[in-house]
């Protein structure tokens, strides 16, 4: 297509004045007295989160633009032109937020037509596009990614590292792992410390390797590729470094963060409770200070690798009078990891095991607590009161951070729904023959692609010091639903085979399942970004 990248400028200029639009009409509904209303904004909740997801989409297509202006070649082509025409058609059609729910432009009192321009980029999305894009992802089935991703040569240099690791050492035994319900080997969690992946954000002068979170993106791609549960182990050090390097004492950091670089500790987060969910504000664990420790007190849930590690970051409320995010605190607890016999030996502390359809590696717990004993030279920051405010500085680099982890699964199925439309014979020629079957293909390539470069631009603007947590919200969103549908169509296209235990897609399509509801549902998601918009 002659003068691509102008059109897109052309048509993101027109759906940034559409969004525009879009926020200003949901604004007048939402916002009687010109601050948001919080029952209005609920009332109007489908509206709301279709304005996250238009504007998710736009900024999706803002960066796929950018991307094709990096890079050069068929597939490159193939996937900008096929992109656009999709997410375009969608826009003025519909934008599934969901299997059954849709954002259309009428919930937010808005039309569009579309320019000649923007009907000619929707026009080709063809299906000779699609055909010819899933023959090229045949030729080139052995490539990391389908299409150049636009990063530099460290970066690709650190993906090809991490990729001939999980392929040695993870994929051949993963989806044992899964059947049976292991824990990931203890050689696996010692041989990441050594790699640095515990580290990697970390600062050099507090033991880490101090690279970018562009790093960390892509690190989190390619071992998630292997198995989600690996790709998440980085996940518990992140959000436990985040949380010391934003809130801790200089004694604090310089005592926990080495010994978190190197794997010494492993740390898990204790913040859901059962009654809570998402509703953090509200948890009703508490802290009383008795002396040199405080005394916790209450239960939690949905706790990722609880048993094997060392410290836990726990969030507990420590001013009784309060009942909504100002009486919490975050702790840095101390405890000893178990075993299958005695998973949880530290006095004051039990748990039982969530047993769980996919991202399994780690296993979920549910824990009580009785009394348990926190130093109090380990409360963060020294100071009371600062736990959700600590806490919510974290939220963009781990929703960054899930992002990856969701193109990486995505990544992992689209590499098996391939090899297995290549193998696989029907009616005399491979499924991939089949048009619905190479759609379904070409489609994974494009959004996965899409879905990466918004990742790794929320991940820049992180790196930079700009504020990111509207970027890293999309990304979380558009990935996880990216992975599922992924996933899905990567079962489909095994046909029966998919369905049995013994095929890895099993295991990606419930691995998939939980990106949308972790580290903030879908919906929770779209909410926390159509209030961001809102102002």
């Amino acid at each position: 297509m002659k003068d691509m990248p102008q059109q897109f400028d052309l048509v993101l200029s027109e759906l940034a004045d559409l969004q525009a639009r879009a926020t200003d009409a949901l604004r007048a509904r939402v916002s009687p007295g010109g601050k948001v209303d919080a029952e209005a904004l609920e009332q109007h909740q489908h509206a709301a989160h279709a304005l996250s997801w238009l504007a998710t989409y736009v900024e999706s297509l803002r960066q796929l633009a950018a991307w094709s202006t990096r890079v050069g070649g068929e597939i490159e082509d193939l996937i900008a032109r096929i992109g656009f025409g999709e997410y375009l058609t969608q826009i003025a059609g519909g934008i599934p937020m969901s299997q059954t729910e849709f954002a259309r432009l009428s919930d937010l009192d808005v039309d569009w037509q579309p320019s000649d321009t923007a009907r000619a980029l929707m026009a080709a999305n063809t299906p000779d596009a699609r055909a010819r894009l899933a023959a090229l992802m045949a030729e080139n089935r052995g490539s990391a990614t389908f299409g150049a991703t636009g990063l530099d040569e460290d970066l690709e240099m650190i993906r090809d590292q991490f990729r001939r690791w999980a392929d040695d050492k993870v994929v051949p035994h993963a989806h044992e792992w899964h059947l049976k319900d292991d824990f990931i080997p203890m050689e696996i969690v010692e041989e990441l410390a050594e790699l640095g992946v515990f580290g990697l954000t970390i600062p050099e002068n507090l033991g880490g390797l101090g690279m970018s979170k562009a790093a960390m993106v892509v690190v989190s791609e390619e071992l998630s590729r292997g198995y989600i549960g690996v790709g998440s182990l980085g996940t518990r050090s992140e959000i436990a470094a985040e949380l010391i390097l934003g809130g801790g004492t200089d004694d604090q950091k310089a005592h926990w963060l080495p010994r978190l670089a190197s794997g010494e500790i492993l740390p898990t987060a204790v913040f859901t409770e059962p009654n809570t969910g998402s509703d953090l504000g509200s948890l009703r664990t508490r802290a009383v200070r008795d002396g040199d420790v405080w005394k916790i007190t209450g239960n939690k849930t949905w706790i990722t690798h609880a048993a094997r590690t060392h410290v836990m970051t726990l969030l507990a409320r420590t001013d009784p009078d309060t009942t909504d995010y100002r009486g919490l605190s975050m702790f840095i607890a101390e405890k000893t990891p178990g075993d299958d016999a005695d998973p949880f030996p530290t006095p004051g502390m039990t748990g039982g095991e969530i047993e769980v359809l996919g991202y399994r590696g780690m296993k979920e717990y549910e824990l009580a607590f009785d009394g348990f004993e926190v130093k109090a030279e380990n409360l963060l920051g020294g100071v009371t009161g600062q736990g959700f405010k600590q806490l919510m500085q974290t939220f963009e680099s781990a929703r960054i951070q899930t992002a990856a982890r969701a193109i990486g699964v995505a990544q992992n199925a689209m590499e098996l729904g391939l090899q297995y439309a290549l193998d696989r014979k029907q009616f005399g020629k491979p499924l991939i023959a089949f048009p619905r079957v190479a759609d379904k293909l070409a489609m994974m390539a494009v959004e996965i692609m899409i879905a990466r470069q918004l990742t790794y631009f929320s991940a820049w603007e992180k790196d930079h010091g700009h504020r990111c947590d509207l970027e890293a919200g999309m990304a979380k969103l558009l990935g996880a639903r990216v992975a599922w549908s992924s996933a899905d169509n990567a079962l489909q296209i095994h046909g029966g085979n998919g369905f049995a235990l013994e095929y890895q897609i099993s295991r990606v399509l419930c691995d998939a399942r939980i990106l949308n509801i972790f580290e903030g549902a879908a919906e929770i998601q779209a909410q926390v970004i159509a209030r961001r918009l809102l102002g």
